[in-house]
């Protein structure tokens, strides 16, 4: 159970962590590599979020409110590549 915990506080961090990176490259393809990389950290994290639920560490209504939040945040992530490329 711990490394699961783990293995989410990494992948929820390397969304924005990726971001960061990718906006300090020198080039917007390599920004737009780094968003998808970033979006795929999302996808992870509401991989385990769902594993989390299944094993009831967390209830449905409150991953209900995260899975909606991860769907946002794909949205966003979605909308900033639009506007790179």
């Amino acid at each position: 159970h711990y490394r699961l915990l783990e293995q989410i506080e990494s992948a929820s961090t390397y969304i924005a962590m990726n971001l960061a990176e990718g906006k300090g490259r020198f080039s917007k393809k390599e920004f737009v590599q780094y968003c998808y990389i970033s979006r795929g950290s999302l996808y992870e994290t509401m991989t385990l979020l769902e594993i989390f639920r299944r094993k009831r560490s967390i209830s449905d209504p409150h991953y209900s409110s995260l899975e909606a939040d991860g769907i946002e945040i794909a949205s966003m992530i979605k909308g900033l590549i639009n506007s790179i490329i």
